[in-house]
Formats: structure tokens, sequence, C-alpha cells
């Protein structure tokens, strides 16, 4: 069994399909999906999915592209439903600045706010945290070792960065997906070994970042099967036992 911890199944990309896309999954032996909550505009679709196909459950949180659009009173209702089962994707992304630097500070300081107000959330809710940390790792790190509850998350689409390693000890988990598989993820195959058994997690990021062999093609929840072989290969462990122990990972972060 393999549970894909992060696919974004709400994606229009999925709209005239999704049946036959859960079934390529289930032929995998893909049990279960997490839809993150990253677009307030698409959540209602998650939660619809979530309704409709017993395996499939959604967490609720803005992505940092969409801080402006952070209203947690809006987000609130969603938070109740039974199959929510975290909060995010939340986290701190760099890679798209303003130019000026005086919006550059502002634009961080918008994203470190909403960043904020979603861990204290989690905390309050007791439920793990969707992080996604992209260039801006010494401030997610500091904020999460600062802030973040004992539910801990996992590190979503987790960037190989080693000083990361010490949030294992505050019941941080590590997202592994496609980038993994591909020829140029040297740093990420260097460090893997390092991450601790019982914190390992598997995820596509479905529709994107489509592992090896299907790089260019829409991303799918069948998919998972090539980054378990890979994670497998690294392990020196079958694919079973990296399906028993990322099954295991994820039932216990979640609470399934």
């Amino acid at each position: 069994m393999l549970i894909d911890t992060h696919c974004h199944l709400d994606d229009e990309r999925y709209n005239d399909d999704i049946e036959q896309v859960l079934e390529n999954a289930r032929q995998k032996g893909v049990e279960k999906f997490i839809i993150p909550g990253a677009d307030p505009k698409t959540l209602q679709r998650a939660v619809d999915l979530a309704e409709q196909y017993e395996s499939v459950y959604f967490a609720v949180g803005v992505h940092p592209y969409d801080a402006s659009a952070y209203d947690r009173t809006l987000l609130e209702p969603f938070v109740k439903h039974p199959k929510c089962v975290a909060i995010g994707e939340c986290g701190l992304d760099y890679f798209r600045l303003p130019e000026s630097e005086d919006e550059i500070e502002a634009e961080k300081k918008l994203q470190k706010e909403v960043f904020l107000d979603q861990i204290l959330w989690a905390k309050e809710l007791r439920k793990p945290l969707i992080v996604h940390v992209r260039e801006s790792t010494p401030d997610c790190l500091e904020m999460l070792d600062t802030y973040a509850g004992e539910e801990g998350g996992v590190l979503h689409c987790y960037n190989a960065d080693e000083s990361l390693l010490k949030l294992a000890k505050k019941n941080f988990y590590y997202g592994i997906g496609g980038v993994l598989t591909f020829k140029n993820a040297r740093k990420l195959v260097n460090v893997y070994p390092k991450i601790p058994e019982d914190k390992l997690l598997i995820e596509t990021d479905a529709p994107y970042l489509t592992p090896h062999p299907h790089r260019g093609e829409r991303n799918e929840p069948s998919y998972t099967v090539f980054v378990a072989d890979k994670m497998g290969e690294l392990s020196h462990l079958s694919r079973e036992e990296i399906e028993t122990i990322s099954t295991e990972n994820a039932q216990r972060l979640f609470g399934f």
C-alpha cells in the first residue's frame, strides 16, 4: 500500500478524468491521497472530492504565493470537516520576489505573517503542517523551530538542505517526490540516506514534478511507484519495505 501525501487533485487538469486517475493509482497500490490546500479558490473542489471518494483527504491552507489572499475566517469552516487532516500547504517562497528592496522586504514580511498564523493555527487545532520551503530555509527553519507544535508536519518536496534535518526531532517528516528520480538531483540523492527512516513520506506533487521516466507529462499519483523504487534503491530496501515504512509514517502523522 502507498499513500500519496501531496497531490493537487483539485487542479483543473484532472477535471475530465479524475476517476481514471484514481483508478490508475489504485492499480499501482495507492490507496490514500491528500490534497493540500494551496489555493482558496479550489478548496471547495478538494472538499467535494474528499466527500465523493473515501480514499481522498484534504488539508486547509494558503500557499505563500497567495499570501495576500489569506483570510483565516474564510478557511475556518473547512477545518471542521472530518476529512481535513492538516494545515497547509503553507510556508515561505523567496524564488519569485519583486525587484525593489522595499517591495522585497514587504513581500517577505507578509509571507512570514501568514505562515506564522498558520503555524499557530495548526498548533491550536493539534493538526500537522504541510510546509512549502523554497529558497527560504533559514527563515522557515527558525519559525518552525520556534513556533511549531508537537504535532509537527511534513516538509513538502524536501529541498535537501541538511540544516532542516534537525526538525526531525520536532516531529517533522520529509516529503520525497519525483525530484529524487531526476538526473540532476545529486544533492537530494546524497542527503537522502541521512533522513531518519521513520520520517520518510512519499508524495507526487501532481500534476507537477513528474518523475523519470515520465518527465514532461502530467504527473499523477500512480507515479508514486517510481519514487518508491528510487527510495528503495538508495535505502537498499525492497519496494514492499519502502511501502510499509512510508505508509506507517503517513498513518502516524496524519492520524489515518
